[in-house]
C-alpha cells in the first residue's frame, strides 16, 4: 500500500513538472559540490604568514637605512655607547633595533657669545659682546670629551671669555675704544689663536675660525661721567690745538716781518747805490759840461734854481746891485 501511494506521488509529480526540476537541482548540486572540493585552510595561512614576514623584513630594512649628508658626521651608538663614525656621505646600514644615528654638522658653524663685563688695566668696567665662528673637527673627541654639541659650545665660550678679559685687561679703556691711538693690535688673532690652544689641550674635537668683538658698551652708571670727561678732554684738545696754531702764527709773523725787514734793508742798499752811480754819472755830466762853456752852465744852474727857489708867493728880497735881481729884472748887459 506504501509503495503504492509513493508511486501516484512520483507520477503526479511528473504530471506538474517538479520531478524534473527537482532531479535536475539535486543533479547540479551534486555536481557542483563534486567539482568544489573541500577547503584547506592550512594554505591560505602559511601565504599569510609568508607575506607578513616579507613585509616586516622590508620595514625593517628601510627603517635601518640611513643617509649620510656632505655637510654632516654621523654618530652611530649601540646601546648608549659609540661604535663608529660615518664621514664619508652616502647610504649606511645599521644594525636594527640595537643602534642608533645622530649626526653633527661639518660646516662652520656661529656662536653668539653672550655680553660680559669686564674691567680694564685703569679700573674702567666695560661690557663686551662678541661672537665666534667656529667648526667641528674630531667628533670622535667631541662625543668622548664633551658629551654634546651644547657643551662644547659652552666650554668655547668660556675659554673665549676668560682669554678676552685677560686681553682687554691689559689694556686702558681709551686705548680699547679709540681707533686712532689703539694698542689692540691684532687682539682678534690672539684671541683665536689662545682659545683654540685650551681647547687643543682639552681634546673637545672642535676649532675656533675666528672671533670677533661686536661692540663695547659702558655700564649706564658709568656712561654719563665718562661722556662729560671725553667732552673735558675733547675742549682740553681743542684749546691746545689752538694755543699752537697762535704759537705757529705768531712764530711765522716774526719770521715774515724779518725776511721783509732784510728784504726792505738789501733793496734800500742797492738803491743807494744806484743813486750814488747816478749822481755821481750826473756829477761827472756836469762838470764836462762846465768845463765846455762855463757861463752857460752858470745860467742852467740859475734857472734850475728858480724852479725851487721862485713860486706863486715867493718873496725875495736882494740888493738892486745883484745879478740875481738884475736877471730877474731882465737886466742883461
Amino acid at each position: 500500500m506504501d509503495q503504492k501511494n509513493k508511486d501516484l506521488e512520483k507520477f503526479l509529480s511528473f504530471l506538474s513538472g517538479k520531478s524534473k526540476n527537482t532531479a535536475s537541482s539535486d543533479g547540479d548540486k551534486v555536481i557542483k559540490m563534486s567539482k568544489k572540493g573541500p577547503l584547506n585552510p592550512k594554505k591560505y595561512i602559511s601565504l599569510v604568514v609568508t607575506l607578513t614576514i616579507v613585509f616586516a623584513v622590508a620595514v625593517i630594512l628601510f627603517a635601518n637605512v640611513y643617509i649620510v649628508k656632505e655637510s654632516e658626521y654621523a654618530v652611530v651608538r649601540q646601546f648608549g655607547e659609540v661604535v663608529k663614525f660615518e664621514r664619508d656621505p652616502g647610504l649606511k646600514m645599521k644594525v636594527p633595533f640595537i643602534q642608533t644615528v645622530t649626526t653633527l654638522p661639518k660646516n662652520q658653524l656661529t656662536y653668539n657669545i653672550s655680553e660680559e663685563e669686564i674691567n680694564t688695566k685703569d679700573k674702567k668696567r666695560i661690557i663686551i659682546d662678541n661672537y665666534a665662528v667656529w667648526r667641528i673637527t674630531d667628533p670622535k673627541a667631541l662625543i668622548s670629551n664633551a658629551g654634546t654639541l651644547t657643551k662644547a659650545e659652552s666650554r668655547m665660550a668660556e675659554f673665549i671669555y676668560s682669554v678676552i678679559r685677560t686681553e682687554l685687561g691689559q689694556l686702558r679703556y681709551d686705548e680699547i675704544i679709540n681707533d686712532e691711538n689703539s694698542s689692540r693690535g691684532s687682539l682678534n688673532d690672539r684671541v683665536t689663536a689662545r682659545v683654540n690652544e685650551l681647547l687643543l689641550n682639552d681634546k673637545y674635537g672642535i676649532e675656533v675660525v675666528d672671533v670677533r668683538i661686536r661692540r663695547t658698551d659702558l655700564p649706564a652708571e658709568n656712561e654719563q661721567s665718562v661722556f662729560t670727561r671725553m667732552v673735558s678732554e675733547r675742549q682740553s684738545t681743542a684749546q691746545l690745538y689752538l694755543s699752537e696754531g697762535d704759537a705757529d702764527k705768531r712764530r711765522i709773523e716774526a719770521q715774515t716781518d724779518r725776511e721783509v725787514q732784510e728784504m726792505l734793508a738789501t733793496a734800500n742798499k742797492e738803491a743807494s747805490l744806484i743813486q750814488a752811480e747816478g749822481e755821481a754819472e750826473a756829477a761827472k755830466i756836469y762838470n764836462g759840461s762846465f768845463s765846455k762853456d762855463p757861463e752857460f752852465y752858470s745860467l742852467y744852474r740859475t734857472l734850475e734854481s728858480y724852479k725851487k727857489t721862485v713860486g706863486e708867493d715867493t718873496v725875495i728880497i736882494l740888493p738892486s746891485t745883484s745879478p740875481y735881481a738884475k736877471l730877474l729884472s731882465g737886466y742883461i748887459e
